[in-house]
């Protein structure tokens, strides 16, 4: 309720402080702490998020410039750019990303009831990853090449609201198919992946666990066919297979048929084959499925334009994970924020408003008056807005 409140403290009351505290004791966080908590190292990685601030200094120049107002945006003390850089070194990641992933449930029950442009019921995720270019110099721990550093986030999206179910950063060398490992499989759930993830002992495990997934063949795929369905090929699919892999290794690894469809788009002409273990849906219900994936392509594209997450603040792994997990739980509370408020404004439009805003006094609600999601702007909108009723 707005008694007075910048925006920013407004925000920030979406968050479930008593949980984030128990995540501080948890992770020893405030432990000989005596300046700069936990609380308060959040608030300012919260407000450099929100105003796309480029650097430590820059982030201490600002809030010294608007000192009168700090106090009320919960930022009690004066902000040292090193002060803030030592505890971006040395507080354990961890307790950010938890608390990252108590605000993604939140999210996800509240987008639960959203559509995706299928009629399905179970929960549909796609997996990917993005990588984030590093000087090797400044980042030895994250090694990708020979003179080239780079992070990896791997993401598991519910494509009902955009919301990251999982996320993994590790280094440049991590190949994704090693992160199937890490997924815990959720019956009855579509995986959406690219033919990186093709792998038939992890796709065999998921298949045991009851999950569903949707990936394309490779092109030396040694399969034979043990049975046609009928198909109707002005619909665009050529055929709806059900196969037997041939390879010594592949039907050791994946001793059950597969249900391969081959795919032709009328408009551009070209020819996908995709491979299932989901043997009841309608062969264009499996390909719209997989177009379905390019979400998560709009995702890292809109993280990678609208949130702090190129260039960073710190040189340690720590500092890296640390400003990573943040800018998540900035991107899921700002998706809270649409759904409780019921705001009809794209996720874009309401991060403008807040990043020119976040000092002023007024009702949250009162701020984003007149908005307009289908405005026009520099950006791409089509590509970009994830959250566009």
């Amino acid at each position: 309720m707005y008694i007075g409140q910048t925006l920013f403290a407004q925000v920030m009351d979406f968050l479930p402080w008593k949980t984030f505290h128990r995540l501080v004791v948890r992770y020893h966080g405030d432990y000989r702490v005596r300046s700069l908590w936990c609380a308060e190292q959040f608030r300012i990685m919260a407000f450099a998020q929100l105003t796309y601030r480029e650097s430590l200094r820059d982030i201490e120049a600002c809030l010294q410039a608007q000192a009168a107002k700090r106090y009320h945006m919960g930022i009690r003390s004066p902000v040292s750019r090193s002060t803030l850089a030592g505890a971006n070194e040395s507080r354990d990641w961890r307790l950010y990303a938890a608390f990252a992933h108590v605000l993604i449930t939140q999210a996800r029950h509240l987008y639960a009831e959203d559509r995706f442009g299928l009629d399905l019921s179970n929960t549909v995720y796609a997996l990917d990853s993005t990588t984030i270019d590093l000087c090797l110099s400044m980042f030895p721990w994250a090694p990708f090449r020979s003179t080239k550093a780079a992070v990896k986030v791997h993401t598991l999206l519910d494509l009902r609201g955009a919301i990251p179910s999982f996320l993994h950063i590790s280094d440049g060398k991590l190949h994704d198919v090693h992160v199937l490992d890490l997924l815990v499989p959720e019956a009855g759930a579509f995986y959406v992946m690219d033919r990186a993830y093709l792998d038939f002992a992890r796709l065999y495990a998921l298949h045991q666990a009851g999950g569903f997934f949707v990936t394309r063949a490779k092109a030396n795929l040694d399969a034979r066919r043990v049975y046609s369905a009928p198909t109707d090929r002005r619909t665009g699919i050529v055929c709806d297979q059900t196969i037997a892999l041939n390879g010594h290794y592949s039907r050791q690894h994946y001793p059950t048929p597969l249900r391969r469809i081959r795919f032709k788009d009328v408009d551009t002409g070209h020819t996908l084959v995709f491979l299932t273990n989901q043997t009841v849906l309608p062969a264009l219900t499996i390909c719209a499925l997989y177009k379905s994936r390019w979400q998560v392509e709009l995702f890292f594209k809109w993280i990678k334009q609208h949130l702090r997450i190129k260039r960073f603040y710190g040189h340690s792994e720590n500092a890296v994970k640390t400003q990573i997990w943040i800018a998540v739980t900035i991107y899921v509370l700002v998706a809270i924020i649409k759904k409780r408020l019921n705001l009809d404004a794209s996720l874009y439009t309401l991060l403008q408003i807040l990043s020119v805003t976040l000092f002023e006094k007024m009702p949250l609600q009162q701020a984003f008056q007149g908005t307009d999601s289908t405005s026009t702007d520099d950006e791409d909108r089509n590509q970009l807005n994830l959250f566009d009723p």
